[in-house]
């Protein structure tokens, strides 16, 4: 399925942002004009997804937002968004000793 320039960067920009646009895992004000932009966007190319988005609407929780995310971007690009902003950009690696 394709999806727009614009809808895949708006998701990416609202991901990436997760400190600047969440708070407490929640979508605050700016987030949710930004998912806003972005679900008006994604419902105008695709409106079979409108249901999803209205429920990422009622509860803008990471895991909502997430599942809607999946639809647009791969899996595994949101799990390394959300993993570098999270986590850090560094990650060691785990050694073991026996």
């Amino acid at each position: 399925m394709s999806f727009g320039r614009e809808t895949r960067s708006l998701m990416r920009k609202l991901l990436r942002g997760y400190r600047l646009y969440f708070s407490r895992g929640v979508l605050n004000s700016d987030g949710r004009r930004l998912f806003e932009e972005f679900a008006r966007f994604l419902v105008y190319e695709h409106p079979e997804y409108k249901g999803l988005v209205s429920r990422a609407r009622r509860d803008p929780s990471l895991e909502n937002v997430v599942r809607v995310a999946e639809i647009v971007l791969d899996r595994e690009e949101i799990d390394e968004i959300l993993d570098t902003v999270i986590n850090g950009p560094y990650t060691y690696p785990s050694y073991r000793y026996w």
